[in-house]
Protein backbone atom coordinates (compact mmCIF):
# COMPACT_ATOMS: atom_id res chain seq x y z
CA UNK A 1 0.00 0.00 0.00
CA UNK A 2 1.24 3.60 -1.02
CA UNK A 3 1.42 6.82 1.17
CA UNK A 4 -1.33 7.85 -1.52
CA UNK A 5 -3.73 4.55 -0.86
CA UNK A 6 -3.47 5.03 2.81
CA UNK A 7 -4.53 9.19 3.10
CA UNK A 8 -7.02 9.73 4.62
CA UNK A 9 -8.18 13.23 3.54
CA UNK A 10 -8.00 11.65 0.06
CA UNK A 11 -11.20 12.67 -1.74
CA UNK A 12 -10.18 10.24 -4.56
CA UNK A 13 -9.32 6.25 -3.13
CA UNK A 14 -12.51 4.81 -1.78
CA UNK A 15 -13.11 1.01 -2.65
CA UNK A 16 -15.61 -0.47 -3.14
CA UNK A 17 -15.96 -2.02 0.44
CA UNK A 18 -16.37 1.46 1.76
CA UNK A 19 -18.82 2.65 -1.34
CA UNK A 20 -21.11 0.23 -0.04
CA UNK A 21 -20.84 1.27 3.53
CA UNK A 22 -21.43 4.70 3.13
CA UNK A 23 -24.19 3.81 0.66
CA UNK A 24 -26.63 4.60 4.26
CA UNK A 25 -25.25 8.03 4.22
CA UNK A 26 -26.24 8.98 1.02
CA UNK A 27 -29.09 11.00 0.64
CA UNK A 28 -32.03 10.16 -1.46
CA UNK A 29 -33.83 13.06 -2.27
CA UNK A 30 -32.82 17.27 -3.38
CA UNK A 31 -34.58 17.87 -0.03
CA UNK A 32 -31.89 15.57 2.16
CA UNK A 33 -28.97 17.19 -0.13
CA UNK A 34 -27.35 19.21 1.48
CA UNK A 35 -25.14 22.23 -0.60
CA UNK A 36 -24.53 23.01 -4.16
CA UNK A 37 -27.37 24.90 -3.68
CA UNK A 38 -27.65 26.46 -7.13
CA UNK A 39 -27.38 23.18 -8.55
CA UNK A 40 -30.18 21.43 -6.68
CA UNK A 41 -32.55 24.68 -7.60
CA UNK A 42 -31.95 24.19 -11.06
CA UNK A 43 -32.26 20.54 -11.09
CA UNK A 44 -35.44 20.63 -9.02
CA UNK A 45 -37.68 22.52 -11.41
CA UNK A 46 -35.91 20.89 -14.41
CA UNK A 47 -36.77 17.57 -13.98
CA UNK A 48 -40.25 18.87 -12.43
CA UNK A 49 -40.30 20.13 -15.96
CA UNK A 50 -39.29 16.54 -17.60
CA UNK A 51 -42.15 14.49 -15.45
CA UNK A 52 -44.83 17.24 -16.64
CA UNK A 53 -44.03 16.22 -19.90
CA UNK A 54 -43.57 12.77 -19.25
CA UNK A 55 -40.14 12.91 -21.23
CA UNK A 56 -36.51 12.02 -20.08
CA UNK A 57 -34.64 14.87 -18.66
CA UNK A 58 -31.62 16.65 -20.93
CA UNK A 59 -28.44 14.72 -20.13
CA UNK A 60 -26.30 16.46 -17.57
CA UNK A 61 -22.34 17.00 -16.98
CA UNK A 62 -21.24 17.06 -13.23
CA UNK A 63 -17.61 18.66 -12.94
CA UNK A 64 -15.55 19.78 -9.90
CA UNK A 65 -12.89 18.00 -7.93
CA UNK A 66 -14.06 14.50 -6.33
CA UNK A 67 -16.19 13.94 -3.15
CA UNK A 68 -18.49 16.48 -3.35
CA UNK A 69 -21.99 14.27 -4.04
CA UNK A 70 -21.71 13.97 -7.92
CA UNK A 71 -22.55 9.94 -7.81
CA UNK A 72 -25.01 10.95 -4.96
CA UNK A 73 -26.83 13.60 -6.95
CA UNK A 74 -26.93 11.24 -9.87
CA UNK A 75 -28.32 8.50 -8.02
CA UNK A 76 -31.03 10.80 -6.55
CA UNK A 77 -31.92 12.75 -9.78
CA UNK A 78 -32.85 8.94 -11.02
CA UNK A 79 -35.11 8.46 -7.88
CA UNK A 80 -36.58 11.36 -8.03
CA UNK A 81 -37.68 10.48 -12.25
CA UNK A 82 -38.74 6.97 -10.95
CA UNK A 83 -36.49 4.99 -13.26
CA UNK A 84 -33.53 2.88 -13.37
CA UNK A 85 -29.43 4.18 -12.54
CA UNK A 86 -26.76 2.65 -14.24
CA UNK A 87 -23.36 3.72 -13.04
CA UNK A 88 -20.21 2.60 -14.69
CA UNK A 89 -16.98 4.58 -15.19
CA UNK A 90 -14.91 5.88 -18.01
CA UNK A 91 -11.76 3.74 -17.84
CA UNK A 92 -14.31 0.86 -17.17
CA UNK A 93 -15.81 0.93 -20.91
CA UNK A 94 -12.26 -0.61 -22.54
CA UNK A 95 -13.99 -1.20 -25.86
CA UNK A 96 -17.24 0.68 -28.09
CA UNK A 97 -18.75 -2.61 -27.92
CA UNK A 98 -18.71 -2.32 -23.71
CA UNK A 99 -20.74 0.68 -23.92
CA UNK A 100 -22.96 -0.22 -26.78
CA UNK A 101 -24.12 -3.23 -24.93
CA UNK A 102 -24.88 -0.67 -21.84
CA UNK A 103 -27.09 1.75 -23.81
CA UNK A 104 -28.78 -1.06 -25.67
CA UNK A 105 -30.01 -2.64 -22.09
CA UNK A 106 -31.23 0.60 -20.97
CA UNK A 107 -35.25 1.18 -20.52
CA UNK A 108 -37.34 4.02 -21.32
CA UNK A 109 -36.37 6.99 -19.31
CA UNK A 110 -33.58 5.45 -17.46
CA UNK A 111 -30.68 7.64 -16.48
CA UNK A 112 -26.75 6.37 -17.45
CA UNK A 113 -24.33 7.77 -15.28
CA UNK A 114 -20.47 7.69 -16.07
CA UNK A 115 -18.15 9.00 -13.73
CA UNK A 116 -14.26 10.06 -15.09
CA UNK A 117 -16.54 10.67 -18.41
CA UNK A 118 -12.88 12.44 -19.55
CA UNK A 119 -11.40 8.45 -19.52
CA UNK A 120 -13.89 7.81 -21.90
CA UNK A 121 -11.52 6.57 -25.02
CA UNK A 122 -11.99 7.84 -28.43
CA UNK A 123 -14.05 5.04 -30.25
CA UNK A 124 -16.53 4.87 -27.17
CA UNK A 125 -17.11 8.43 -27.32
CA UNK A 126 -18.08 8.72 -30.95
CA UNK A 127 -20.88 6.02 -30.09
CA UNK A 128 -22.02 8.33 -27.70
CA UNK A 129 -22.25 11.30 -30.03
CA UNK A 130 -25.62 9.86 -32.02
CA UNK A 131 -26.80 7.58 -29.15
CA UNK A 132 -26.84 10.87 -27.08
CA UNK A 133 -28.20 13.19 -29.71
CA UNK A 134 -30.01 10.84 -31.92
CA UNK A 135 -31.38 7.87 -29.45
CA UNK A 136 -29.42 5.12 -32.38
CA UNK A 137 -26.09 3.61 -32.16
CA UNK A 138 -24.39 2.65 -35.76
CA UNK A 139 -22.64 -0.83 -35.49
CA UNK A 140 -20.46 -2.18 -37.87
CA UNK A 141 -20.77 -6.07 -37.84
CA UNK A 142 -18.34 -8.35 -39.53
CA UNK A 143 -14.97 -7.74 -40.95
CA UNK A 144 -13.78 -7.51 -44.73
CA UNK A 145 -16.16 -7.56 -47.66
CA UNK A 146 -19.12 -8.78 -45.61
CA UNK A 147 -19.41 -6.54 -42.92
CA UNK A 148 -22.52 -4.94 -42.32
CA UNK A 149 -23.12 -1.68 -40.92
CA UNK A 150 -27.01 -1.45 -38.65
CA UNK A 151 -28.55 1.08 -37.24
CA UNK A 152 -29.65 0.04 -33.66
CA UNK A 153 -32.49 2.75 -31.81
CA UNK A 154 -32.56 2.72 -28.51
CA UNK A 155 -34.67 3.98 -25.45
CA UNK A 156 -34.80 7.42 -24.64
CA UNK A 157 -32.48 7.52 -21.45
CA UNK A 158 -30.53 10.47 -19.78
CA UNK A 159 -26.80 10.55 -19.82
CA UNK A 160 -25.33 12.15 -16.43
CA UNK A 161 -21.66 12.22 -16.83
CA UNK A 162 -18.77 13.49 -14.27
CA UNK A 163 -15.71 14.38 -14.03
CA UNK A 164 -12.82 16.37 -12.57
CA UNK A 165 -11.29 17.88 -15.82
CA UNK A 166 -14.00 19.51 -17.56
CA UNK A 167 -11.32 20.89 -20.06
CA UNK A 168 -10.65 17.13 -20.57
CA UNK A 169 -13.83 16.59 -22.72
CA UNK A 170 -13.54 17.23 -25.90
CA UNK A 171 -15.68 19.69 -27.86
CA UNK A 172 -18.37 17.77 -29.64
CA UNK A 173 -19.38 15.47 -25.95
CA UNK A 174 -19.34 18.66 -24.08
CA UNK A 175 -21.50 20.80 -26.15
CA UNK A 176 -24.08 17.50 -26.07
CA UNK A 177 -25.19 18.07 -22.84
CA UNK A 178 -27.86 20.16 -21.86
CA UNK A 179 -27.69 20.70 -18.31
CA UNK A 180 -23.56 21.61 -17.06
CA UNK A 181 -23.27 21.97 -13.65
CA UNK A 182 -20.20 22.94 -11.70
CA UNK A 183 -19.60 21.74 -8.35
CA UNK A 184 -18.18 24.01 -5.85
CA UNK A 185 -15.79 23.42 -2.39
CA UNK A 186 -18.52 23.22 0.84
CA UNK A 187 -18.70 25.68 3.12
CA UNK A 188 -17.51 24.72 6.91
CA UNK A 189 -21.51 25.14 8.06
CA UNK A 190 -22.55 23.05 5.39
CA UNK A 191 -20.29 20.52 6.13
CA UNK A 192 -21.04 20.58 10.17
CA UNK A 193 -24.69 20.07 9.10
CA UNK A 194 -23.78 16.58 6.78
CA UNK A 195 -21.09 15.31 9.66
CA UNK A 196 -24.43 15.63 11.94
CA UNK A 197 -26.75 13.82 9.80
CA UNK A 198 -23.75 11.25 9.37
CA UNK A 199 -23.79 10.82 12.83
CA UNK A 200 -27.46 10.64 13.55
CA UNK A 201 -27.62 8.27 10.99
CA UNK A 202 -24.75 6.07 12.55
CA UNK A 203 -25.83 6.48 16.11
CA UNK A 204 -22.81 8.45 17.02
CA UNK A 205 -23.33 11.01 20.13
CA UNK A 206 -21.20 14.05 19.16
CA UNK A 207 -20.70 17.60 20.53
CA UNK A 208 -21.20 20.99 18.66
CA UNK A 209 -17.55 21.98 18.90
CA UNK A 210 -16.47 18.94 17.49
CA UNK A 211 -19.09 19.21 14.87
CA UNK A 212 -17.69 22.61 13.64
CA UNK A 213 -13.74 21.20 14.23
CA UNK A 214 -14.48 18.05 12.21
CA UNK A 215 -16.13 20.44 9.64
CA UNK A 216 -12.96 23.05 9.61
CA UNK A 217 -10.43 20.03 8.89
CA UNK A 218 -12.58 18.15 5.94
CA UNK A 219 -11.32 20.25 3.44
CA UNK A 220 -14.45 21.32 2.28
CA UNK A 221 -15.26 17.86 0.93
CA UNK A 222 -18.02 15.63 2.45
CA UNK A 223 -16.49 12.39 1.50
CA UNK A 224 -13.45 13.09 3.70
CA UNK A 225 -15.84 15.07 5.99
CA UNK A 226 -17.23 11.33 6.68
CA UNK A 227 -14.49 9.73 6.93
CA UNK A 228 -12.86 11.67 9.85
CA UNK A 229 -16.30 11.03 11.30
CA UNK A 230 -16.00 7.47 11.18
CA UNK A 231 -12.15 7.28 12.50
CA UNK A 232 -12.63 9.69 15.41
CA UNK A 233 -15.59 7.83 16.09
CA UNK A 234 -12.96 4.74 16.12
CA UNK A 235 -10.96 6.95 18.94
CA UNK A 236 -13.96 7.87 21.16
CA UNK A 237 -14.94 4.32 21.51
CA UNK A 238 -11.08 2.68 22.34
CA UNK A 239 -9.88 5.54 23.77
CA UNK A 240 -12.51 7.27 25.66
CA UNK A 241 -16.36 7.07 26.24
CA UNK A 242 -17.86 6.80 23.11
CA UNK A 243 -18.93 9.93 22.76
CA UNK A 244 -17.12 12.07 20.39
CA UNK A 245 -16.24 15.40 22.35
CA UNK A 246 -13.47 18.32 21.47
CA UNK A 247 -10.88 16.49 23.35
CA UNK A 248 -11.16 13.48 21.66
CA UNK A 249 -11.30 15.03 18.49
CA UNK A 250 -8.24 16.33 18.69
CA UNK A 251 -6.35 13.97 19.98
CA UNK A 252 -7.73 11.23 16.71
CA UNK A 253 -7.06 14.31 14.14
CA UNK A 254 -3.62 14.86 15.69
CA UNK A 255 -2.89 11.44 15.48
CA UNK A 256 -3.73 11.08 12.10
CA UNK A 257 -1.78 13.79 11.25
CA UNK A 258 -4.25 16.18 10.33
CA UNK A 259 -3.85 19.91 11.18
CA UNK A 260 -6.40 22.52 11.97
CA UNK A 261 -6.74 23.51 8.30
CA UNK A 262 -7.13 20.14 6.91
CA UNK A 263 -3.36 19.73 5.59
CA UNK A 264 -1.73 16.15 5.99
CA UNK A 265 1.72 15.30 6.09
CA UNK A 266 2.83 15.32 2.70
CA UNK A 267 0.75 18.64 2.16
CA UNK A 268 3.11 19.80 4.84
CA UNK A 269 6.32 18.50 3.21
CA UNK A 270 5.14 19.84 -0.55
CA UNK A 271 5.48 23.36 1.01
CA UNK A 272 8.61 22.79 3.07
CA UNK A 273 10.29 21.53 -0.03
CA UNK A 274 9.34 24.59 -2.47
CA UNK A 275 10.35 26.91 0.96
CA UNK A 276 13.39 24.85 2.10
CA UNK A 277 14.96 23.71 -1.31
CA UNK A 278 13.87 26.34 -3.97
CA UNK A 279 13.42 29.55 -1.57
CA UNK A 280 9.22 28.84 -1.95
CA UNK A 281 9.61 28.85 -5.74
CA UNK A 282 8.97 29.53 -8.08
CA UNK A 283 9.48 25.46 -8.90
CA UNK A 284 8.34 23.13 -12.23
CA UNK A 285 5.85 20.61 -11.14
CA UNK A 286 8.32 17.93 -12.47
CA UNK A 287 11.41 18.77 -9.85
CA UNK A 288 8.47 18.91 -7.02
CA UNK A 289 7.26 14.98 -8.17
CA UNK A 290 10.70 13.94 -8.29
CA UNK A 291 11.95 15.24 -5.20
CA UNK A 292 8.81 14.00 -3.40
CA UNK A 293 9.03 10.50 -5.00
CA UNK A 294 5.68 10.84 -6.29
CA UNK A 295 3.98 10.63 -9.81
CA UNK A 296 3.45 14.69 -11.56
CA UNK A 297 -0.32 13.27 -12.04
CA UNK A 298 -0.94 12.70 -8.41
CA UNK A 299 1.02 15.96 -7.66
CA UNK A 300 -1.44 17.88 -9.62
CA UNK A 301 -4.93 16.15 -9.31
CA UNK A 302 -4.98 14.99 -5.35
CA UNK A 303 -2.34 17.19 -3.44
CA UNK A 304 -2.08 20.48 -5.69
CA UNK A 305 -5.85 21.51 -5.71
CA UNK A 306 -6.94 21.62 -1.80
CA UNK A 307 -3.56 23.94 -1.07
CA UNK A 308 -4.54 26.38 -4.03
CA UNK A 309 -7.71 26.55 -2.84
CA UNK A 310 -6.83 27.19 0.53
CA UNK A 311 -3.98 30.20 -0.38
CA UNK A 312 -0.96 28.19 0.56
CA UNK A 313 0.33 28.15 -3.28
CA UNK A 314 0.26 29.46 -6.32
CA UNK A 315 0.51 28.19 -9.65
CA UNK A 316 2.32 30.41 -12.13
CA UNK A 317 4.02 30.24 -15.84
CA UNK A 318 7.30 29.78 -14.11
CA UNK A 319 6.31 27.05 -11.73
CA UNK A 320 4.98 27.19 -8.24
CA UNK A 321 5.11 29.46 -5.57
CA UNK A 322 4.38 28.78 -1.95
CA UNK A 323 2.35 32.04 -0.27
CA UNK A 324 2.97 33.74 2.95
CA UNK A 325 0.12 31.95 4.30
CA UNK A 326 1.96 28.83 4.03
CA UNK A 327 4.96 30.42 5.48
CA UNK A 328 2.70 31.32 8.95
CA UNK A 329 0.82 28.22 8.65
CA UNK A 330 4.00 26.35 9.23
CA UNK A 331 5.79 28.97 11.88
CA UNK A 332 8.10 30.40 9.56
CA UNK A 333 8.77 34.00 8.90
CA UNK A 334 7.36 35.18 5.43
CA UNK A 335 10.82 36.43 3.11
CA UNK A 336 10.30 40.19 1.82
CA UNK A 337 9.10 40.66 -1.48
CA UNK A 338 9.46 43.35 -4.05
CA UNK A 339 6.82 45.03 -5.95
CA UNK A 340 7.82 43.35 -9.03
CA UNK A 341 7.75 39.94 -7.13
CA UNK A 342 4.26 41.08 -5.41
CA UNK A 343 2.82 41.89 -8.99
CA UNK A 344 4.05 37.75 -10.50
CA UNK A 345 2.28 36.29 -7.57
CA UNK A 346 -0.58 38.31 -8.02
CA UNK A 347 -1.15 37.60 -11.64
CA UNK A 348 -0.68 33.57 -10.67
CA UNK A 349 -3.53 32.17 -9.68
CA UNK A 350 -4.93 30.18 -12.61
CA UNK A 351 -2.85 29.50 -15.27
CA UNK A 352 -3.52 26.89 -18.16
CA UNK A 353 -1.03 23.92 -17.93
CA UNK A 354 -0.65 24.11 -21.71
CA UNK A 355 0.99 27.72 -20.94
CA UNK A 356 3.40 26.14 -18.94
CA UNK A 357 7.25 26.02 -20.20
CA UNK A 358 8.32 22.43 -19.28
CA UNK A 359 11.57 22.05 -17.65
CA UNK A 360 14.72 21.73 -19.07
Amino acid sequence: MTEFDARIVSAENINVEELIRDTALRPKTLEEYIGQKSVTNNLSIFIEAAKNRGDSLDHVLFYGPPGLGKTTLAGIIANELGVDLRITSGPAIERAGDLAALLTNLNEGDVLFIDEIHRLNRSAEEILYSAMEDYEIDMIIGKGPSAKAYRIPLAKFTLIGATTRAGSLSAPLRDRFGIINKFEMYTKDELAEIIRRSAHLLNIPIEPDSLLELAGRSRGTPRVANRLLKRVRDFSQVKGEGRIDMAITDEALTALGIDKDGLEGLDRDILRLIIDRFGGGPVGIDTIAAAIGEERVTIEDVYEPFLMQSGFLHRTQKGRVVSDAAYRHLGLSAPERGVAQLAFLGDAEEVEEEQERPER
